[in-house]
């Protein structure tokens, strides 16, 4: 055994842990970014799947969300919709350290507003279906 083989263990090892061990609030941020996730498909589907219909066209509402779908499209949106939710997400990673209870309660506040943006988004398909007659 080399003087240098005790070290690349102790590295390896140290490595692994870094890799394998949970993260601070690891569930709330999950959850945001599924909510996050589903209000992205939301907004898919009403902009790209309702376009025409008879309530007229659905848009953007957020302004600058819609600059970035004008300007990127899709890609733009996308973009963007997550650069937020990293953001929110690293904001509270950081509060976390000083405060696990305030970072928590950052994620899960965020969580609950992206929630009634996707339900909100969810009764606009809903009727806008209903008023062509189909469900998809």
């Amino acid at each position: 055994m080399s003087t240098g083989e005790p070290a690349t263990i102790v590295k390896r090892e140290k490595r692994k842990s870094f890799l394998t061990r949970h993260l601070p609030l690891e569930h709330e941020t999950a959850l945001f970014v599924l909510v996050s996730a589903l209000d992205l498909m939301m907004t898919w589907v009403l902009l790209y799947r309702t376009a025409g219909g008879p309530v007229g066209e659905i848009v953007e509402s957020n302004p600058l969300a819609n600059f970035f779908l004008m300007r990127w499209g899709l890609r733009g949106l996308v973009g963007f919709k997550f650069g937020v939710v990293l953001f929110v997400c690293l904001i509270a990673q950081y509060i976390a350290l000083h405060d696990m209870r305030k970072g928590s309660f950052v994620l899960k506040a965020g969580t609950l507003v992206v929630s009634g943006v996707v339900v909100y988004s969810l009764s606009l398909y809903l009727r806008h279906q209903h008023l062509l007659g189909s469900v998809w």
